[in-house]
């Protein structure tokens, strides 16, 4: 998000942003592209049923952008319907805390992370991308839809960002609090390869 453009972004987004010390968001179709890659192979004869693995791709900017939220004290989690060690391996690699899978309803995790955060639902921010995040984006201080959402979800969110989901979207949105919160070019320089 160049200077430029956060000139375009409201007033109130801006206010909501400045408030922000924990980051949420769904994994499937947000830090995603949305596309589910199931991986078959043949087991060894005798041995019973194939093997199937799960295949994430997650965007290198958004990773970029998890890091540098780490480093700039903004908590993070993901909060995710599908189960998949693959989740939880990339939030290790980005030093996310917060790891709820296989949550058919989110909106017991959500609680449970602003109490472990020590935050409340206006210093929090939400990002999804379909109808299942929905009840968190309407409590959290910031909701955030994925350029490529759902039109339910984009109609409850108080930001929808220019980019889809899997393409830099969660990077767009830790773009936008540090810029909002004036701590962005004291970011960069501590952006780790």
């Amino acid at each position: 998000m160049p200077a430029t453009e956060l000139a375009s972004v409201s007033p109130d987004v801006l206010e909501r942003a400045r408030k922000i010390k924990l980051f949420l968001m769904d994994v499937d179709g947000t830090l995603t592209d949305g596309g589910i890659c199931l991986v078959s192979t043949l087991s060894a004869p005798g041995s019973g049923e194939p093997v199937v693995t799960e295949m994430k791709v997650f965007n290198a900017q958004d990773g970029q952008g998890l890091s540098l939220a780490h480093t700039m004290g903004i908590q993070t989690g993901f909060i995710t319907g599908r189960r998949s060690p693959a989740v939880s391996q990339r939030a290790k690699e980005m030093h996310v805390p917060y790891v709820y899978l296989g949550q058919a309803s989110k909106t017991a995790a959500f609680e449970e992370c602003l109490q472990l955060a020590g935050v409340t639902e206006e210093e929090t921010a939400y990002m999804g991308d379909d109808l299942p995040d929905i009840p968190l984006a309407r409590r959290a201080g910031l909701a955030v839809c994925v350029a490529d959402g759902v039109p339910e979800l984009k109609a409850v969110c108080h930001y929808t960002a220019q980019r889809g989901g899997g393409r830099g979207a969660a990077r767009e949105v830790i773009e936008l609090i540090l810029k909002s919160q004036g701590r962005w070019e004291e970011a960069i320089p501590k952006a780790l390869a």
